[in-house]
């Protein structure tokens, strides 16, 4: 047994620079994108800066990743890909004119991703993006990019209310959902995604803080009461970058609506019964069940007032990320982020969370990871020390003081 841990950050970001994107597009495309990439101004000033270059310099990153106890990552999109006004993860659903474009510019996206990976085999699993205007084209893209190498799985698009597509309770989505179970393909959906455009005001930007997170969630009930899991019982859903600790709470509320439901659908007299009827048949298990089976947090830098609740949110499906190369990361500091939160737990539960898990999720080869992180990896001695002084420079909530369990 090493004496350092293998960390898998399973939430880490990347992307091309916006010109190199073009060998990429299909050709067809050139010059629809020279012109729009003429014209566009990027408005992320992380991207502008010296250090934008961390979404693609491949060295660099493994570098800067392996100074910080890292040794490999699970790749979420970053950077601006063609013919998208800003971050895909961000963005709303195309409308049925802006579709193919911006289709064209998430394969080329995918197609960059491939090649990224495969600069460094076996520590980087590569999350593949889809758009839901086609269902048939985002089965065939899940099929290409699973055999182009990328086992990330797939990055499910926010439906925020107002959408030109079905929510994604639809059993429209249902080919999806199928060709990801065949695959053994994650279904990923990260936070900031599914929030309805707000403005621009003060107001709005704390407003967006506020609910952001509660809009990601909404894909774990919708899928739980649109039945995904019932017809795809091999369906792997995770959850990132959203927190942890809402978990327990929105199990318990999910399954008491659940219960009523269930229980009101035989009953004609309740006023309950009209929106119970057929559920117990369409979603099939309780939600707690579901998450037991099916669900997985990517909990990011975890929090220490999240950890306690570990046991309830089950230890197997928690895993740890840095964020990389986002301000609200822990990197440089990944070491003291894994102390603030880890310090005094058994080893053994420190492991799953701060890889073994993400290993198992998305198919490292635990093995070979070992063999990197008994030279980059953080010691068990280290980790185990609590963390007295958040260092100078630390910009990750991680650090922050005064957390508490979020309602959601």
């Amino acid at each position: 047994m090493t004496d350092r841990y293998t960390v898998i950050s399973a939430d880490c970001h990347a992307g091309a620079d916006l010109l190199d994107y073009k060998p990429y597009l299909e050709k067809r495309y050139h010059d629809e994108f020279d012109a729009w990439a003429a014209g566009y101004v990027n408005p992320y000033e992380d991207l502008l800066a010296d250090t934008a270059d961390r979404n693609w310099n491949s060295q660099r990153r493994l570098r800067e990743l392996e100074a910080d106890g890292i040794v490999a990552e699970v790749v979420f999109p970053n950077t601006i890909p063609p013919f998208f006004p800003k971050a895909s993860l961000m963005a709303q659903p195309p409308s049925p004119a802006e579709y193919e474009q911006r289709w064209a510019g998430l394969q080329a996206h995918n197609r960059w991703l491939a090649d990224f990976c495969a600069d460094a085999p076996g520590r980087r699993a590569g999350v593949a993006q889809i758009l839901l205007n086609d269902v048939d084209e985002a089965v065939r893209e899940i099929r290409r990019t699973r055999e182009a190498g990328l086992t990330g799985g797939i990055l499910l698009p926010g439906v925020p209310p107002g959408s030109p597509v079905p929510e994604l309770y639809s059993e429209a989505y249902d080919p999806i959902w199928a060709v990801c179970s065949e695959l053994g393909v994650p279904v990923n959906h990260h936070g900031g995604s599914a929030s309805p455009p707000l403005g621009d005001e003060p107001a709005a930007r704390a407003v967006f803080m506020v609910e952001t997170t509660w809009f990601s969630h909404r894909a774990l009930w919708h899928l739980i009461f649109g039945g995904a899991f019932r017809r795809h019982p091999d369906l792997k859903l995770v959850l990132t970058e959203q927190g942890s600790g809402w978990i327990p709470g929105v199990l318990e509320m999910l399954d008491y609506y659940h219960g009523r439901l269930v229980a009101a659908s035989a009953k004609a007299s309740t006023a309950e019964s009209k929106f119970g009827a057929g559920l117990a048949e369409s979603m099939g298990r309780g939600p707690s069940e579901v998450w037991r089976e099916n669900c997985y947090v990517g909990a990011s830098f975890m929090r220490p007032h999240e950890v306690p609740l570990r046991d309830r949110i089950g230890l197997d499906k928690i895993m740890w990320g840095s964020d990389y190369p986002h301000d609200e990361g822990t990197t440089p500091y990944s070491r003291e982020g894994l102390r603030i939160a880890y310090a005094g737990l058994p080893r053994e539960e420190v492991a799953a969370m701060a890889g073994g898990n993400a290993a198992r999720v998305y198919g490292f080869d635990l093995a070979y990871l070992d063999t990197l992180a008994a030279v980059h990896g953080p010691t068990v001695a280290e980790i185990a020390e609590p963390l007295k002084e958040v260092p100078d420079g630390a910009t990750s909530p991680a650090f922050a003081p005064g957390g508490s369990v979020r309602v959601w």
